[in-house]
């Protein structure tokens, strides 16, 4: 029985992670300009719906250019799950750390993954609060921040999100919601499909509850209090007024 060498185990350890550094990088550059198709997340959702013989799964996904999307959208997700997109590299370390405090009193920890994150996670990983898989987060949300504009980053996001089973990006959302085009969202529309965001799988926008409600009600507040989104105009549509 032949045993592999320190030395070429070594070498063959090295030379895939060489290899995974190296796709990886040439995939997100790829997906810099691309239309993504489908995200890891999308394919975990079909996967998992085959193997428990759930025959009515069935994925809706549409991808849009943030141009077509209603400037309410992103302003409200933004308003919802990071505040501080536009200002960051891809980490809010202020909210980790107040999340950090209170999960010590908390049975279902709260989370402080910013949409960078979140487009990393959805896009290339898998569920889960390993130290290997947040670590591979850490790494990919890097590469997204530096690879990808801002914009980018924000218009992958609204087409990858889960917004409720089978349901992704925000203008299959529209249409199964609201019967519209995400073109054509309102204020309390876009912030009633921000208030879902963190547990799509466990609300139903057609008939939410008091709870969602009142998220809803909030993310509006701080729509307004965000001026409007202008910088984020300038950023998605320049030179328009």
């Amino acid at each position: 029985m032949k045993f592999v060498s320190l030395r070429a185990f070594r070498r063959i350890f090295l030379q895939g992670v060489g290899l995974f550094l190296a796709g990886s990088i040439i995939l997100t550059l790829f997906f810099r300009w691309v239309p993504l198709p489908l995200s890891s997340l999308m394919i975990q959702r079909q996967i998992t719906a085959k193997w428990q013989g759930d025959q009515g799964y069935r994925l809706v996904h549409t991808w849009v250019g943030l141009e077509q999307i209603s400037l309410y959208a992103p302003l409200a997700v933004i308003a919802a799950e990071d505040q501080k997109f536009l200002d960051h590299y891809g980490f809010d370390f202020d909210a980790m750390g107040k999340a950090w405090q209170a999960n010590q009193h908390r049975r279902r920890p709260l989370g402080a993954s910013t949409i960078s994150q979140q487009v990393a996670k959805n896009l290339f990983l898998w569920p889960g609060r390993t130290f290997f898989r947040k670590g591979v987060e850490v790494y990919f949300t890097l590469l997204l921040e530096g690879l990808w504009s801002k914009k980018r980053i924000l218009e992958v996001y609204l087409n990858v999100a889960e917004f409720g089973p089978g349901i992704f990006g925000v203008e299959a959302a529209s249409r199964i919601y609201f019967h519209k085009s995400a073109a054509k969202l309102t204020s309390s529309e876009a912030a009633l499909l921000a208030a879902i965001l963190p547990s799509p799988l466990r609300s139903d926008l057609q008939h939410p509850t008091s709870y969602i409600l009142s998220r809803a009600r909030h993310i509006q507040r701080q729509m307004k209090l965000m001026d409007g989104g202008a910088y984020l105009k300038q950023l998605i549509r320049p030179g328009k007024k």
